[in-house]
């Protein structure tokens, strides 16, 4: 079983590579952007993402992806995006700049794709891992599963 069920959660999660600079960078971004705080993340190296993963019958070593679960609610139903698709959809979940930013959907899958693969390869060269550090806003932090 998934923990955090006590917590009530429904809406949106994405799971993300939690030592990514790059990654952090683009929650960041998401959490700026999403003020009606609808939005939940969590590391892909965590408890909820891998007992989300092997659920599902996804890789649980491939942190190059990043998984968009649109209905926590309902996890046990095999609905999520992957890579571009999941990233595109939390950016819309959020809404203003990140509606306009998902507007990348038009291009198809397979080039926003081969683009995120090529960036995934050397994204810790270029963005380094993650450093923790403390959330500009405090409620941030209960905006994250484990």
């Amino acid at each position: 079983m998934i923990k955090n069920d006590k917590f009530n959660i429904s809406g949106p999660v994405l799971f993300f590579d939690g030592e990514c600079g790059l990654c952090h960078r683009f929650v960041l971004w998401l959490l700026r952007r999403d003020s009606r705080g609808v939005l939940r993340f969590a590391p892909l190296q965590g408890e909820v993402a891998q007992s989300y993963l092997r659920a599902h019958a996804l890789p649980t070593e491939d942190f190059d992806s990043l998984v968009f679960v649109p209905d926590w609610a309902g996890r046990e139903r095999r609905e999520f995006l992957l890579r571009t698709d999941g990233a595109l959809a939390a950016a819309r979940v959020v809404g203003g700049l990140g509606a306009v930013v998902a507007w990348v959907q038009v291009f198809p899958q397979a080039w926003r794709d081969g683009i995120y693969r090529v960036i995934a390869r050397s994204r810790y060269r270029i963005w380094g891992e993650w450093t923790p550090r403390p959330f500009a806003r405090p409620e941030w932090a209960a905006r994250f599963l484990n």
